[in-house]
């Protein structure tokens, strides 16, 4: 089950997501970006924890999705192959060396 949250943070707008693993536990993250993906007909969100620094290094996590019919986010699937982390891989790449510049 996956919620959604806006806040504004510093004047810079932050979306939150909420994951809750197998055992119900719940944690916040914040999300990097989301993207489509044509080749795998998916949409992917790259999360990382909320609350971290700019200087701490994160473990950013990626998800496959699928809206539900109402708009609203769906439920988060874990990827399952080489091609699409690849795929993840290059995207995120990106995004970090546009961030920099």
């Amino acid at each position: 089950m996956v919620e959604e949250h806006n806040h504004d943070h510093e004047e810079k707008e932050v979306d939150y997501i909420t994951v809750v693993d197998e055992e119900g536990n719940e944690s916040l993250y914040e999300i990097l970006f989301t993207f489509e993906s044509e080749d795998f007909g998916k949409s992917y969100v790259l999360i990382y924890p909320a609350g971290t620094s700019d200087e701490e290094e994160v473990e950013i996590q990626a998800y496959s999705y699928k809206e539900n019919e109402d708009g609203t986010s769906g439920d988060l699937e874990f990827i399952e192959t080489e091609e699409e982390w690849d795929m993840i891989d290059e995207v995120l790449n990106t995004f970090l060396a546009d961030d920099e510049e």
